[in-house]
């Protein structure tokens, strides 16, 4: 039996077209629906394609505050309609893109428009802008505070 039930197709298309991650969705799904499973179903639905008109400048689109655990299943997340931007295409591409340039992925990679930044990488593979979403710091945790005061 599939674990993709009717009901769990039409939450993932509303989630996903709300602008939730695969992660998010995948722990908002829960009983082994995994982030993985989550971008696969996406795929074969062909939801990436509605995706990009439903998260039109103009769109609320809910974001994640920290973790896909900070999501309670069933929650909507709504950040306001300025924070939502799109992004421009990339100076680089697959075939043009050089050692010390930003890799951050613009697009879709099936389609003829995708494109890497291309700015000059200053932390790790990206520049300031893509580094600053990619490396986000762990919220600490009880465990690890307990453990920096020498006390677990």
């Amino acid at each position: 039996m599939s674990a993709w039930t009717p009901d769990r197709v039409v939450r993932l298309k509303t989630l996903w077209k709300q602008g939730l991650s695969a992660a998010q969705i995948a722990y908002d799904l829960q009983n082994g629906i995994t982030r993985s499973a989550v971008l696969g179903k996406v795929y074969r639905l062909g939801l990436s394609l509605d995706r990009d008109a439903a998260l039109a400048p103009a769109a609320v689109r809910p974001a994640a505050r920290g973790s896909p655990a900070s999501v309670q299943p069933g929650e909507a997340i709504v950040q306001p309609p300025a924070a939502v931007a799109r992004e421009r295409p990339g100076r680089a591409t697959i075939l043009t893109v050089r050692q010390g340039d930003c890799r951050w992925p613009i697009g879709d990679p099936g389609d003829a428009r995708f494109s890497l930044c291309g700015c000059p990488a200053t932390r790790g593979a990206f520049c300031d802008v893509h580094a600053a979403r990619a490396y986000r710091p762990v919220p600490p945790t009880l465990e690890s505070l307990m453990a920096l005061l020498g006390l677990a």
